[in-house]
């Protein structure tokens, strides 16, 4: 199929109209939105109040990599047992907190000003301040010297993103106690540091404060930790990344209350009876319990629309919705509409919301995004939880289908004695259609997109197992997956 031509810019956006599109936050959802409409010809503004660039380039995904990328070395330089088994002695790991942290910040520094230049050069207008509705297809900017300028848009994209969620009972200032927001920053490095959550901004913050020296309590509310990940993943992925580590992790038990200070107090009580458990005194604390949606200073009320939990409810092509029906002129992407908060999930919705925008019906395969967690080793997913896949078998009446592939058995993982890893294919025994993955070992992040990019397609494990691939190479644990996963299927036909 041929390329679709970029549209011409017109002269000026519809009669009674300053913009075609007028988008609400820089995020990636937001970039990805405004810089594909000013490249397909429509006259694009984005409002911004904070950086360019929103969490994921400011204090998300970009500068905790660059501190994963550091600390990492420093853990891999430190690891003598591990250097011993190539035959090397290294002397003992110096390391600069500071340029650390210089590092994470030049880096997010670079990326905002890339991304500020590339929708300047696309043509977009960037208005700097605090966007909000003001009614149907008006969006009101209140700038810093308290100036307020109402525009119209034909169409308005909501893409606020999300912030740091703190529990009750949770008092941060900063310093002592913190979120991921403040936690980039690397401006201190506590003795000992408490992290609330499990989830992937907890552990990615363990493997890095754990590298770097840190001592390292992990505290889950829920009855299991690391709860959000597949059970088999998260048993021998906490092996490694929690117990080898030395890190007291507790799950079961709730942060009741966190007050800031020198030390900090911890309050824990159970989790199911809610009696005190036992008050701990550290130096830090870490609160890594999720996001919540940036949504309340937006006058939706002016459009009509009702939030679900602060998340604003949209139909499969981002447009939002009020009661179900879709509001005209109005779209909504990103961590604001809650479907899969990730910065990727917010740059396709972005585009996808500009192309229906433009009249080319487009919709989001949800299933077939992969997730990531960037510790040493990663952890990635892709499709369904197994648990949501046997619900489907049950409804759709077949048999679910389960290997697993080791890289204990792949030459690539034992010449890096990096061996410890599993992934676990999940996939219909009927068509042998691929439902999801999930992996935990060496590189689990760049493996996963291959098997997103066959759950994208629906693609079958007879078709994929006959595929070469590179070798020695990581991805013949895809491989072996796939053969495994063929060789078990019944004799139907269609896979």
């Amino acid at each position: 199929m041929q390329p679709r031509p970029v549209t011409a810019a017109p002269a000026s956006p519809p009669s009674g109209f300053d913009f075609d599109v007028i988008v609400i936050g820089a995020g990636y959802g937001g970039f990805d939105a405004a810089k594909h409409g000013a490249e397909h010809g429509l006259k694009v503004a984005i409002v911004e109040s904070r950086d360019m660039g929103g969490t994921c380039v400011n204090r998300g995904c970009v500068p905790s990599k660059a501190l994963l990328a550091a600390s990492g070395r420093v853990r891999e330089l430190a690891d003598a047992e591990h250097l011993k088994g190539f035959g090397i002695h290294a002397a003992p790991v110096r390391f600069e907190r500071q340029k650390i942290a210089d590092h994470a910040a030049q880096l997010v520094a670079t990326i905002r000003t890339n991304l500020t230049k590339t929708l300047e050069r696309a043509g977009a207008t960037i208005l700097r301040g605090k966007g909000r509705l003001d009614g149907p297809q008006r969006v009101a900017v209140r700038e810093a010297s308290g100036v307020e300028r109402v525009y119209a848009a034909r169409e308005v994209i909501i893409a606020t993103g999300s912030d740091p969620f703190v529990p009750p009972g949770i008092e941060t200032d900063g310093r002592t106690v913190f979120t991921s927001d403040e936690a980039i920053n690397l401006e201190w490095l506590p003795r000992w540091i408490t992290i609330i959550g499990s989830g992937y901004i907890g552990l990615e913050f363990a493997d890095v404060y754990t590298a770097l020296g840190c001592e390292v309590t992990m505290i889950e509310a829920l009855d299991r930790v690391m709860p959000t990940f597949d059970p088999d993943i998260a048993k021998i992925a906490a092996r490694h990344l929690i117990d080898g580590r030395d890190i007291d992790a507790r799950s079961g038990v709730l942060a009741s209350k966190i007050t800031p200070g020198c030390p900090v107090k911890i309050e824990l009580v159970d989790m199911a009876t809610r009696e005190p458990v036992e008050t701990l005194e550290v130096d830090a604390v870490l609160v890594a319990t999720g996001r919540v949606p940036v949504s309340k200073d937006l006058n939706l009320a002016s459009v009509g629309v009702e939030t679900n939990r602060g998340f604003i409810p949209v139909d499969d092509g981002l447009q939002v919705l009020t009661n179900g029906v879709p509001v005209p002129h109005l779209w909504a992407v990103g961590d604001v509409t809650g479907k899969m908060m990730l910065a990727h999930t917010a740059a396709a919705q972005g585009t996808v919301a500009i192309e229906n925008i433009l009249g080319h019906a487009r919709r989001i395969d949800y299933r077939s995004i992969p997730a990531a967690t960037f510790t040493h080793p990663e952890i990635s997913s892709v499709g369904l939880s197994e648990a949501d896949a046997r619900e489907l078998a049950a409804a759709e009446g077949f048999e679910l289908g389960a290997v697993r592939s080791y890289f204990k058995a792949n030459s690539k993982a034992l010449a890096e004695l990096e061996s410890d890893g599993l992934l676990k294919l999940l996939f219909r025994k009927d068509t042998g259609e691929v439902l999801g993955a999930h992996i935990y070992g060496l590189h689990a992040a760049d493996l996963i997109q291959e098997i997103a990019n066959a759950v994208a397609r629906r693609q079958g494990v007879r078709q994929l197992a006959s595929e070469v691939h590179t070798h020695p190479t990581l991805s013949e644990v895809v491989e072996v997956a796939y053969k495994q996963a063929a060789a078990s299927l019944a004799t139907a036909v269609g896979a």
